[in-house]
């Protein structure tokens, strides 16, 4: 999953509650014996998504399930592989009815597995009819929300099936097929049988690789093929609201094509036959990133590809492609369970790697190939992510393992103060850091002839078709110290498994830098300010602030803070000046020169309050300066490492 920019799912209260007593439960007992699948290769479960109806808001679902007679149940998807959590929309799955025989049969839910439909099976059946209505625009708080517009359709079968309770999914077997709207294409990793007209027939897949397998769709389309190795291929496949923005310039185009060649550089082989990153371009669909074994389901803004303003999040697609290798070839031995559904809930203390190592590859893949910026750029983009970790007031007291083994409730976490509470979004972001750090501990006790390239090409090298092989923390360290002997317990130790009050910094001096603050805008902030419609003065006075004064978090500890600068308020005035962000700006700027204190005045709740802010250090950005006379790691790492 990718969280940049960060966190983009939450849970609702009352769905949190049930997994609390749900996953509490499972793991207090043992998991019971899994049950023969009775969906075989030769006698699958079929499924057909008729999506006609998708610019509407919804989309029909019709399956035959093999079943046996007496009590049956059947289980709608709950562990979403990829996103970590129990984030199974079941609030979507609507009109639902159960037949044999052409004829309706009584179903009631669980009442405490709210998951799981039980039915009685008549005698003499043998395959269950289910039809039920998907509804894809919810728009609430809880997991997607959006995901279908006049002209797009993200779609993912978790979503679309019910299936045998307490198989194994890699036993269970689908025939999937889709019916899609008059002119409209698709993209999906998923084998296909045949097509006639707008209707696609796919040959039987594993449950586990049905549900892998996104398969979206849309009316202004573009299939890019990024790179090819006699039948192995990988393909950027664009979907968007407007033809426009698919008019990607050419040296974009060649990027995204020297993606594949740095990440089988990086990784040493490949364990997909075919890889298709997929991509929706929709400002009405919220941004994701879900990664699948040989495809990816990744979701961004009507220009992100054609605005030159959204390099930043030029990670977005290496990310997920990185997580083929780390995450769904290699995956933590507790987060790979037999099925999607109680007693078999994800275990997520391992995604400091997972996670945290991926966005290090994904984002060092993105300079490798030049989407985010090159070489040269990074600097100025570590400094970013640094300063957010080291100026973050909630790690005095949270380490991040406890963020990854309660990542899907951190995953959840929203509202005030996320500065004080910590989120998911920071096991990424430091993950980053910490594996920079062990990057440029390898490269200073090798003199520079090993790197974490090394490692990454014993944790996933090779080249397969798609599988799992599973990995503990002490397969981790051992694989670090085959590249070279160190205390890597005690590494993360430090930084995972302890209360860390900096994040990892050793590795800035090592590779030849120093952080500063000073009054030169940094590059990616910037960007992000512009295209997100914010104010970022977090390292000077200590606030976030939308554009028209919003306060959207205060710094524990800063001058705002000690003024009494609350969420919720609106800055109204600065110093008798009308807000806007040029004014704010303006008055940090000539703190420095004056000994007055600012003077703002703040609408809250409707009461208008003067907050006095006692500031003089002027506006304040982060940046990386090199430190004269040593090696610069920085560009060894982030320069294309793939043959031209």
């Amino acid at each position: 999953m990718n969280l940049s920019p960060r966190l983009r799912r939450a849970f609702p209260t009352a769905l949190l509650a049930v997994f609390l007593v749900a996953a509490g439960s499972a793991r207090a007992h043992a998991a019971p014996a899994l049950e023969p699948s009775l969906a075989t290769q030769v006698n699958p479960m079929t499924v057909v998504l008729d999506e006609r109806t998708a610019p509407r808001g919804f989309a029909y679902t019709h399956m035959t399930i093999p079943v046996k007679p007496g009590p049956f149940t059947l289980d709608y998807p709950e562990w979403i592989p990829g996103e970590h959590g129990p984030t199974g929309p079941l609030h979507d799955m609507s009109e639902l009815v159960i037949s044999a025989n052409g004829k309706p049969l009584a179903w009631h839910r669980d009442q405490v597995d709210l998951y799981a439909f039980h039915v009685d099976v008549p005698q003499g059946v043998t395959t269950l009819n289910a039809d039920f209505t998907v509804l894809l625009n919810t728009n609430n708080d809880f997991t997607d929300g959006v995901l279908a517009t006049r002209d797009i359709m993200v779609g993912n079968w978790n979503r679309y099936i019910l299936y045998q309770r307490d198989i194994d999914n890699t036993k269970y077997f689908v025939r999937a097929s889709l019916i899609l709207p008059d002119k409209w294409d698709y993209a999906s990793a998923l084998p296909v049988q045949s097509r006639s007209g707008q209707r696609v027939d796919f040959k039987t897949v594993s449950l586990e690789t049905l549900v892998d397998s996104p398969t979206d769709s849309g009316r202004y389309y573009r299939h890019i093929l990024t790179w090819q190795q006699g039948a192995t291929k990988t393909y950027l496949d664009l979907f968007a609201d407007h033809p426009e923005d698919l008019d990607l310039s050419p040296k974009l185009i060649a990027a995204y094509k020297r993606m594949t060649p740095e990440a089988i550089a990086l990784y040493g082989g490949h364990h997909w036959n075919v890889y298709h990153s997929e991509l929706t371009l929709s400002d009405l669909i919220p941004g994701q990133g879900i990664e699948h074994h040989q495809s990816s389901d990744d979701r961004a803004g009507d220009d992100f590809l054609t605005n030159p303003l959204y390099f930043g999040g030029g990670d977005l697609l290496t990310h997920e492609f990185s997580h083929s290798w780390n995450g769904k070839y290699r995956r933590p031995f507790d987060l790979q369970q037999p099925n999607f559904n109680e007693p078999f809930p994800e275990h997520t203390e391992l995604l400091w790697q997972y996670e945290g190592m991926n966005q290090y590859m994904g984002d060092m893949i993105s300079f490798r190939s030049g989407i985010k910026g090159t070489a040269k750029d990074y600097p100025e983009y570590l400094a970013e992510i640094y300063a957010s970790m080291a100026y973050e007031p909630g790690r005095a007291t949270e380490p991040i393992i406890d963020l990854t083994t309660g990542a899907p409730y951190f995953y959840a976490t929203g509202g005030a103060y996320r500065s004080l509470r910590r989120t998911a979004g920071d096991f990424y972001t430091e993950g980053e850091l910490m594996w920079l750090d062990a990057d440029t501990i390898i490269r200073e006790k090798t003199h520079g002839k090993k790197s974490l390239d090394d490692y990454t090409k014993i944790f996933a090298g090779g080249v397969s078709g798609p599988k799992v092989v599973t990995y503990t923390r002490a397969d981790i360290e051992h694989y670090l110290n085959e590249v070279v002997p160190y205390n890597w317990h005690g590494f993360f130790q430090k930084y995972v498994y302890s209360i860390s009050p900096q994040p990892p910094t050793d590795e800035l001096a090592r590779a030849g830098y120093r952080f500063v603050l000073d009054d030169k805008p940094n590059k990616y902030l910037a960007a992000q300010e512009t295209t997100r419609h914010y104010v970022n003065s977090w390292y000077d006075a200590g606030l976030i602030l939308g554009d028209s004064g919003s306060v959207g978090d205060v710094r524990e500890g800063s001058a705002a803070w000690n003024a009494g600068f609350g969420i919720g308020m609106k800055i109204v005035a600065v110093n008798d000046r009308a807000f806007t962000p040029d004014v704010w700006r303006a008055a940090l700027k000539s703190s420095s020169a004056r000994i007055a204190p600012t003077n703002v005045i703040v609408d809250h709740d409707g009461h208008y309050e003067t907050l006095t802010l006692h500031y003089s250090g002027g506006v304040k950005f982060p940046h990386l300066e090199r430190i004269k006379g040593t090696p610069d790691m920085l560009m060894q790492i982030m320069r294309p490492h793939a043959k031209p």
